[in-house]
């Protein structure tokens, strides 16, 4: 067979001609509907929505489990599913159940006052993650800033480290790379920095024990914030013994372990945490427990809570920067309730598992056929394929396999045969409605893509 096969970038470039004029003439509703957003940033709700392929995004009629169908009437298999967002599906019964019953016969959606569910919820967390007490937000970027806040009244330390080309939302000091000299930088493309990024964060690569050492021995840092996987740049497994070392540099340091599963919680019902036994301090999760439905959270040790709660001068419940009206809302916490009691249940990720398992080896299978130097990563129920073999070990090698033309190409094939794959990445990730169908019609789609791409198939 074949290997490492070099891509014909004049072909691609042929290629990308076609399917750039195919999406376009099957989209004219969206894109008439883009065309006349006048009064949108972006011309889109939200900047991101502006990612997708093909000069302009498609505009959604509905969506049911992992199937969307566009304003133009052309249905998808959803492998992007809110790039995580709705990792529940789109609208799962028991979700729209709980959100009918709290907005019809509940009533108040935002009061300022606890419901029941609440504790449910928090039990429900402390099973799956380990963490005996929990605090709601609306977005894990919310709960990454407001648990970073609690690190720092903890530790009284007042940096954060993070990895190359992490992601955690937009919270101020995660979009940091190392520069020369091993101090921290903006990454390319960070909007609007409040400070130079060496004043609030420190940086080392992925699967760089050493390093992290050397930065944790300046004695600074109130938390290591870290996905046990990087995920937003392509997937990036950890190495053997990676994240073992990491909970013992922490320790020796004085440093609080905040690991976020907001997109790692596709390892299984209780995330990468329960899956590879990991002792975190501080832990959040957002998008997905809510089924759609904004929502997100943080838990903390007892010890944690006990530093925290020993700080006179910290104000926990009006003006101290930790806290929002709409956060914990009723329809928000019921939403979580029903998702975690009857969707993403452990039965339902074990199937998940097993499909994203048949999509890595079906993505494997062509990469092997047809030799391009690709690889394919899986993450529990999420899979995802980059430009690069061997696959990337480091964030910032991750960010250098990129490549914005096969990305177009590969993106805008999909989805002018009636699959999508998240728009910021070649991610896929399997919900409780995925089914092997979906799963072998993209192996078929994916295998047409790249014989395309190489030669072994039609131009047409």
């Amino acid at each position: 067979m074949p290997t490492d096969v070099t891509i014909d970038r004049t072909r691609l470039a042929t290629l990308l001609d076609r399917e750039r004029s195919a999406y376009t003439a099957a989209h004219p509703r969206s894109a008439e509907l883009f065309g006349a957003a006048d009064h949108l940033f972006g011309r889109v709700p939200m900047t991101w929505m502006a990612k997708w392929s093909g000069g302009f995004p498609l505009y959604l009629d509905t969506a049911h489990g992992n199937t969307i169908t566009d304003v133009d009437g052309r249905t998808y298999i959803d492998f992007a599913l809110g790039d995580t967002g709705a990792m529940a599906g789109h609208s799962p019964a028991a979700t729209v159940a709980a959100v009918r019953e709290r907005l019809e016969v509940g009533g108040g959606v935002t009061t300022m006052l606890p419901t029941a569910d609440a504790e449910w919820v928090g039990a429900e967390l402390s099973r799956r993650f380990k963490l005996p007490l929990w605090s709601f937000t609306l977005t894990a970027t919310d709960a990454n800033r407001w648990a970073i806040r609690l690190a720092r009244i903890a530790t009284r330390r007042p940096k954060i480290l993070v990895f190359s080309y992490c992601y955690h939302g937009s919270v101020d000091e995660i979009f940091a790379v190392p520069g020369p000299d091993g101090v921290a930088v903006a990454r390319p493309g960070n909007a609007g920095p409040p400070v130079p990024m060496d004043l609030t964060t420190r940086v080392v690569e992925f699967n760089d024990a050493a390093a992290l050492e050397r930065e944790l021995a300046h004695g600074d840092v109130a938390a290591v914030l870290m996905e046990p996987a990087l995920t937003n740049i392509g997937i990036v497994l950890p190495e053997p013994g990676f994240l073992e070392r990491v909970r013992e540099l922490c320790t020796a340091a004085g440093t609080l372990l905040m690991i976020d599963e907001t997109h790692t919680f596709s390892a299984g019902w209780g995330g990468a945490t329960t899956a590879w036994d990991l002792e975190p301090d501080i832990f959040v999760i957002g998008k997905s427990i809510g089924g759609g439905i904004p929502s997100g959270a943080y838990g903390i040790s007892a010890e944690v809570a006990r530093l925290v709660g020993a700080d006179a001068d910290a104000d926990l419940v009006d003006v101290g920067g930790v806290g929002g009206t709409l956060a914990g809302n009723a329809l928000s916490v019921s939403a979580m309730r029903a998702t975690l009691e009857q969707v993403l249940t452990p039965e339902a990720f074990d199937g998940m598992i097993a499909l994203a398992t048949r999509f890595t080896e079906g993505v494997q299978a062509t990469i092997d056929r047809t030799g391009v130097a690709w690889s394919v990563q899986q993450l529990g129920a999420r899979s995802e394929y980059r430009f690069a073999s061997p696959a990337p070990t480091t964030g910032t090698a991750s960010a250098e396999s990129a490549d914005d033309e096969l990305d177009e190409y590969v993106h805008l094939f999909m989805a002018n045969r009636g699959v999508l794959i998240t728009p910021f990445h070649n991610m896929a990730l399997m919900c409780p409605t995925t089914t092997t169908d979906d799963v072998d019609r993209h192996t078929e789609v994916f295998a047409a893509c790249v014989d395309e791409l190489v030669g072994t198939g039609p131009v047409a």
